[in-house]
């Protein structure tokens, strides 16, 4: 009867880690905020703020969203589609520059 008890009222995470995740979150935030004040500019302005968006959403992910207790299968169900997303879109990303350059090469040398 103890048993039925128990596994009726399920796993209790610490409000601590929830509080420790949320401080997580607002410093990541006050980072990307900061890049705009300071006017990073360029390429590592896009990649600080791709980084604290992808910390962030890693974070929401495995805390919130209890992907760290998962099991590992679910695990791959979700984050195996969204890396082959990724990985099209760095290809589409690459073919984007060469059919850029290819017709820059050609409608100039046609004039």
């Amino acid at each position: 009867m103890a048993q039925a008890s128990a596994h009726g009222q399920g796993q209790q995470h610490p409000i601590r880690l929830y509080l420790v995740v949320w401080v997580w979150l607002f410093v990541l935030s006050a980072c990307s905020y900061f890049v705009d004040y300071f006017q990073v500019q360029g390429l590592l302005r896009y990649s600080l703020i791709l980084l604290f968006m992808m910390l962030k959403a890693g974070l929401i992910m495995a805390i919130f969203m209890h992907m760290a207790w998962e099991r590992l299968s679910l695990v791959y169900a979700i984050l195996v589609p969204i890396s082959a997303v990724l990985v099209f879109v760095a290809i589409m990303v690459l073919e984007s520059d060469y059919t850029l350059l290819s017709r820059v090469s050609f409608f100039v040398s046609g004039t």
